[in-house]
């Protein structure tokens, strides 16, 4: 009676989860958020990968528990990054046979979901082995065989309802919704037969085992009703069937034996007789019907027996009435066998490799207000910079301080050897124009790599195109153009970037070629620039001057306090994690927008007051030196124009000068930085079309092999199983929302936000930036064309050095695959 089946397992593929998911990682969480290195947690996952999914196959109960640990860490990773980011293309096979030749269908997805999908399979498969080989004679076998049934069957049940929400694809006919059904029907079915055989191990009245076995009965009924569906013909091994057939009339039979010991009992011998005479009958058809001689043979026996000697009774002592068996009261049935739900984690003592990485939607949350605030910074900072900007023009205009330290008119005043010190030890004009020539070379491998990318996804384009052409409506995939749609949308977003970054490139190399003169000669030493600036007047004292002399003070005042408005600007920091999560846990959701704008009212709130008043404090203090200095004039008419003029240039290239430093130097800095961003896109793209190119080799083989068996067939997919599931799945596939390949709705791109006259180049937020970037570009004149919109790639985790230290990708040399 123990003929138990067991479900077969799916065969899994070898896959490199490694560089995968160290793309992933590092382009989700840069080291400004996370500094821990993950390469050996995602070692330890491949490790665990292999050891979990080739281990099922040795059936033993131990091997329960890592396949467990795995679904558990997958399950806790898709937490953690961005679903359809991961490109490893998952390949399984159908645990049924399904061609002539004893071949078998597989599928080629690459998402996480998928991944858990067929390893929930195998936990229900391997269950169902473990329970079927369990010792039925003990106490222990019996209640872990009945525990592991009904896991299974709440785990087939489980997947019957979430496999095409998960997948968003036709499945392989095993996990097609109708076969997981069927396969849990069975599941518990089963395990109301080991709550059969416990009862009858433990004694129980027979009256119990009498309901017990007529709702094993009822069970296999309708397990066998889903069995013999048309869409299954040939599908199932062949014994399946025919038992299922055999257990539900040897299950009626075992109701009606053990009923009949109840009427032995109570001296009701014609009943017994009747039942007694149907259960032999039963276990009769259950045998036939099972092409199993032996089965429930026991029991038949048994029932043989007692039949015999009922009748014998009755003729000698009783002389009852036999009554049809069909006029008998029913059988009662006791529903003991429950679908378990599935539980998390499975395994009993789960440790999350990936802990300290945060659940997305709190690192998206994270993100978003790490946006908002650098929005708010830089666009505080650029309102302070560009007023000062404007203040050093005025001055620069009036000749201001120089005017009022040219006591001697022969003498070069102190401030502007001040500013003439200061180029020379920043390397003067020829290190300015050194730093402007390598612009070119950063530039020019940005559009390398993003070349290359294009190509890439062009060239899996151009495949698939081809193959739909050759194959017809045979080549069932999701086009491309379907699934790279965002990849080509953010890969003009780049080109764009890159587009206003020349034009970025081009006003500062004007600005530096209109400011030249003036820079070379503050890039003089001391005696040169003395012999360069002419004589003039010397400086008379008057009241005009000495406003002018505290003007100038509280000028320096103004820009000492603008300096130290904008490091508390900077510094300021707040740990949102902690509020985030809480938020999470408390109302599984996080309000990012009204939490982000409450936390930064109250951090950045009193330093925006404080950028208010001291640019209304700079209309007044421009005002008063505009007034004070046409007093100075009057009182100095025609005191050596020419000398003027030449210091008011100078004082100009000075800060032309400054300004052009910081524009090359954080100029160097976006390219550099945008290059770690393209090679995540990058990545990307290459993961994406690896993906597909395994699934596309997979779908060829699927379709050659089946053209040489047996003729023209759409493959994978058995669409009888589905009643129309196909096109639902297509549909939502257009969405975009449960693709099987990236659609890059997280992450998106890094679209430069802010940009003004004080920024030529793009600004990225942090995080994700390497250490010690300030997020702030310091650009002061130049126009540059703003751009809307900001929701950043996170760049790799280890910061690049620089622009040599990064392989060269484009052109003959792209990257190369370790697969």
């Amino acid at each position: 009676m123990a003929d138990l089946i067991a479900v077969p397992l799916k065969k899994p593929s070898d896959v490199d989860v490694i560089k995968p998911l160290t793309n992933v990682i590092r382009s989700t969480y840069n080291s400004a958020n996370n500094q821990k290195d993950y390469t050996e947690a995602i070692n330890e996952f491949s490790k665990l990968r292999n050891n979990a999914l080739w281990r099922a196959f040795e059936k033993y109960e131990s091997s329960l528990e890592v396949i467990y640990s795995y679904y558990d860490q997958l399950v806790a990773l898709e937490g953690k990054i961005p679903a359809h980011e991961v490109q490893i293309p998952f390949k399984w096979k159908d645990a049924f046979d399904r061609t002539i030749f004893g071949g078998k269908l597989s599928l080629t997805i690459s998402t996480l979901s998928y991944e858990k999908v067929c390893v929930l399979f195998n936990i229900a498969a391997l269950q169902s082995s473990v329970a079927a080989t369990q010792s039925l004679e003990s106490d222990e076998g019996l209640k872990l065989a009945a525990k592991l049934f009904q896991q299974s069957a709440g785990i087939f049940n489980f997947l019957k309802g979430n496999v095409m929400l998960a997948i968003q694809q036709e499945p392989t006919p095993d996990i097609s919704p109708d076969t997981l059904g069927a396969l849990s029907s069975l599941m518990i079915a089963q395990a109301q037969e080991i709550f059969v055989h416990k009862a009858i191990h433990d004694s129980m009245k027979d009256g119990i085992v009498a309901k017990l076995a007529a709702q094993a009965e009822d069970l296999y009924a309708d397990a066998l009703k889903l069995f013999q569906k048309e869409i299954f013909r040939a599908f199932w091994d062949k014994e399946w069937v025919p038992l299922v057939a055999g257990k539900q009339a040897g299950y009626r039979a075992m109701s009606e034996f053990y009923q009949s010991l109840v009427c032995k009992a109570n001296k009701t011998v014609g009943e017994e007789i009747a039942r007694l005479d149907h259960a032999v009958e039963l276990f009769k058809a259950a045998q036939q019907r099972s092409n199993r001689s032996n089965l429930f043979q026991d029991y038949a026996n048994k029932a043989q027996r007692n039949l015999t000697e009922a009748r014998k009774d009755n003729d000698f002592i009783y002389h009852e009435r036999i009554p049809d068996v069909k006029s008998l009261d029913p059988i009662g049935k006791a529903s003991i066998a429950k679908l378990l739900p599935l539980s998390e984690p499975l395994s009993s003592n789960f440790h999350d490799s990936f802990e300290e990485l945060l659940p997305i939607s709190v690192h998206h949350a994270l993100s978003s207000y790490e946006m908002r605030r650098t929005e708010l910074v830089n666009a505080e900072i650029s309102k302070l910079r560009e007023s000062t900007q404007m203040l050093n023009s005025v001055l620069a205009s009036l000749n201001l301080p120089a005017a009022i330290e040219d006591t001697s008119g022969t003498e070069i005043p102190q401030s502007l050897l001040d500013k003439a010190a200061y180029v020379r030890n920043a390397g003067g004009i020829q290190a300015l124009e050194a730093t402007m020539n390598e612009l070119p070379d950063l530039l020019q491998r940005n559009k390398d790599i993003l070349d290359e990318s294009e190509r890439m996804l062009k060239e899996e384009k151009d495949s698939d195109d081809q193959l739909r052409e050759q194959f017809k409506e045979r080549w069932t995939r999701i086009p491309s153009a379907r699934l790279t749609e965002q990849f080509s949308v953010n890969a003009q977003k780049y080109r764009d970037i890159i587009n206003n970054a020349v034009a970025a490139d081009k006003v500062v190399r004007q600005r530096f070629e209109s400011f030249r003169p003036g820079m070379e000669t503050l890039s003089r030493d001391a005696s040169e620039l003395s012999n360069t600036v002419p004589a003039g007047s010397a400086l008379q004292e008057s009241g005009a001057v000495s406003q002018l002399r505290k003007l100038m003070e509280d000028v320096e005042t103004l820009k000492a306090e603008r300096d130290v408005i904008e490091s508390e600007l900077k510094s300021v920091t707040t740990d949102m994690k902690a509020t985030f999560l809480s938020a999470l846990s408390e109302d599984g959701a996080i309000d990012e927008p009204n939490m982000s704008v409450e936390n930064i009212g109250q951090l950045y709130g009193p330093l925006q007051k404080q950028v208010r008043d001291s640019i209304a404090h700079q209309e007044s203090l421009v005002s008063h030196i505009q007034s004070h200095h046409a007093a100075f004039i009057n009182e100095h008419t025609g005191a050596g124009s020419s000398r003027e003029a030449m210091l008011c240039q100078l004082a100009s290239a000075y800060d032309a000068f400054k300004e052009l430093e910081n524009n090359l130097r954080e100029g160097a800095k976006f390219y550099n930085d945008l290059t770690q961003l393209l090679v995540v896109f990058q990545n990307k793209i290459s993961d994406f079309c690896f993906a597909r190119k395994t699934e596309k080799e997979e779908l060829m083989k699927d379709l050659t092999t089946n053209l040489s068996h047996t003729g023209p067939v759409s493959t994978p997919a058995i669409p009888s199983h589905h009643g129309g599931s196909q096109p639902q799945a297509q549909s939502n596939a257009q969405g975009g929302s449960q693709l099987p390949y990236p659609t890059m709705q997280y992450g998106g791109m890094p679209i430069p936000y802010g940009a003004n006259a004080a920024a030529p180049y793009p600004t990225y937020a942090p995080p994700p930036m390497p250490a010690g970037y300030n997020g702030l570009y310091n650009y002061t004149t130049m126009p540059y064309p703003a751009q809307g919109g900001y929701n950043p790639y996170q760049p790799p985790q280890a910061p690049y050095g620089g622009y040599a230290t990064l392989p060269r990708y484009g052109g003959s040399n792209p990257p190369q695959k370790p697969w």
